[in-house]
């Protein structure tokens, strides 16, 4: 379903055209092969760069909000998110993102990689291997052991053997730590440049540490992922790392996303979805619950209200069984850009996907500052650093989520007021900081998932049509790779397979 349609990917194709036509003649040469051994990185990182966005902004980000309960398909029965909905994701479903993430990011990023380093360009492979860190991390958490050390070897392996998911957790570190190293080189003969989508500069020397700050809170990300695994083990990493003292991310500047235009071809993969698929999403009433028990300021630019004119404001998001019709609150500036025009609801109050004109320019968010803030509250109530921290880290949390969606200073202070105080034990506390995460997170692909699966918050009930039980504990392998793929140990029996860190 993923579409690349991003407008520096046609200017990417007329340049390698451009190229091989020159050669055309040359009748030892491939015109339309890129050369192994000087491939153009700098447009590679962008490809690999906008197709991260679209594997977070696509189908990934869909089958995770629909799992956690962000946004809900029940009310566009009986279509492709009803059926998500309920978790009946298959292999099938899943040949189209596994070949994005191995055939097309995660190859990109390796050439460039090898690329980079025996043309001596540090900051290239840097950059390279922090996006390679992060897609194997968000791959790992989906699916659980994946191919890592076999991988991107294209003819010499075509059935890349499946690596145990801890022991490809810990190599990211180490992979990280180098990404560090390169960034951080003196001398490159390329650095990236305003052909990076992520931290773009004309001079990569005033966003290198933009760089070093999304590895540190990377690594921070991926130990927080062991607090049920191994606890001791995730406090003594993180103390260290953050004794080090980073740096790590300082405001929603530092944010990792992928920033869109209002331009054809070039809105946000979330926004391009609502219309080409008009009324298959919508607010979930999970989390429209929880805010509104809050009356949490974030819901003007999270959704739409329900009744759409209501005065007061008023949100409603879709239940289980609830009818097939556009009577709910959905998804609003935050995700789709600013809104102009005005809409006509029906008679009870609810308006199509198209009733309002978006620019859809809203970024693709991957990491952001304010879930550093969030992972820093919750792993100093696990014994990371002082006790106290937390308070500071929960409050800086909900302040930068609610900066972000264009909260006022008033409304912040007054929400904080109520509900920024952290209270009970500790356990109670963590919970208090995961369901505040879990809010912030909306538009976030995978993560929220995780922190339900290591925390068990919020509390997710499956829907009574569901075709299993329980909620996901990762996704079915692709059936492509069942199908091609010798070294696969075979598919899951059903969506309850846990990843490493998830244990019960």
């Amino acid at each position: 379903m993923k579409k690349i349609q991003f407008s520096v990917i046609i200017l990417i194709f007329f340049t390698v055209a451009f190229t091989s036509c020159k050669k055309y003649l040359d009748i030892n040469t491939d015109p339309d092969a890129i050369p192994a051994s000087n491939p153009p990185i700098a447009q590679l990182l962008t490809n690999a760069q906008i197709n991260q966005a679209f594997i977070n902004g696509g189908d990934l980000y869909r089958y995770s909000a629909l799992i956690v309960q962000h946004l809900s398909g029940q009310a566009s029965q009986p279509n492709q998110t009803y059926e998500y909905g309920r978790f009946n994701i298959t292999g099938s479903d899943q040949n189209n993102l596994w070949s994005t993430i191995y055939a097309t990011v995660l190859n990109d990023l390796e050439i460039i990689i090898e690329n980079a380093k025996t043309g001596n360009s540090p900051h290239y492979s840097g950059v390279a291997k922090v996006l390679k860190a992060f897609q194997y991390q968000e791959t790992i958490d989906t699916y659980g052991d994946i191919p890592y050390t076999e991988t991107q070897l294209q003819v010499a392996n075509r059935n890349p053997k499946y690596d145990k998911a801890e022991d490809t957790y810990k190599s990211l570190i180490t992979l990280l730590n180098e990404a560090i190293t390169e960034v951080n080189a003196t001398t490159s003969n390329l650095s990236p440049g305003s052909n990076s989508l992520n931290y773009a500069s004309s001079n990569f020397a005033s966003v290198k540490a933009n760089w070093v700050k999304l590895a540190n809170v990377l690594k921070l990300r991926i130990l927080l992922h062991y607090s049920k695994k191994d606890p001791a083990f995730m406090v003594a990493q993180m103390n260290t790392l953050i004794a080090g003292g980073g740096p790590f991310f300082t405001s929603n500047a530092d944010n990792f996303q992928v920033k869109f235009v209002d331009a054809p071809n070039a809105r946000n993969p979330i926004h391009a979805f609502e219309l080409s698929r008009a009324n298959y999403l919508f607010a979930d009433q999970t989390l429209v619950s929880l805010m509104n028990s809050k009356s949490d300021p974030r819901r003007a630019t999270y959704f739409t209200p329900f009744p759409f004119n209501s005065s007061p404001a008023t949100y409603k998001g879709v239940s289980p069984g609830d009818a097939a019709n556009v009577n709910y609150s959905r998804m609003h500036t935050y995700l789709r850009g600013a809104v102009s025009g005005t809409a006509t609801p029906n008679a009870a109050g609810g308006i199509n996907a198209t009733a309002l004109t978006y620019t859809g320019d809203a970024p693709i968010r991957m990491i952001t500052y304010h879930e550093y803030c969030f992972i820093r509250a919750e792993a100093a109530l696990r014994g990371v650093g002082m006790p106290a921290d937390a308070q500071v880290w929960f409050t800086n949390g909900i302040t930068a989520s609610m900066q972000l969606a264009g909260v006022s200073a008033t409304d912040i202070t007054a929400y904080l007021a109520l509900n920024g105080l952290l209270v009970g034990t500790a356990a109670e506390q963590i919970k208090q900081v995961i369901e505040e995460k879990y809010v912030s997170l909306y538009g976030v692909a995978v993560e929220p998932w995780t922190d339900y699966r290591r925390t068990g918050f919020p509390v997710l009930t499956a829907p009574s049509n569901a075709v299993e039980s329980a909620i996901p504990r990762s996704l079915f392998y692709p059936q492509s790779e069942i199908d091609l793929n010798t070294s696969i140990p075979g598919q899951k029996a059903n969506l309850q397979t846990r990843v490493f860190w998830d244990t019960p």
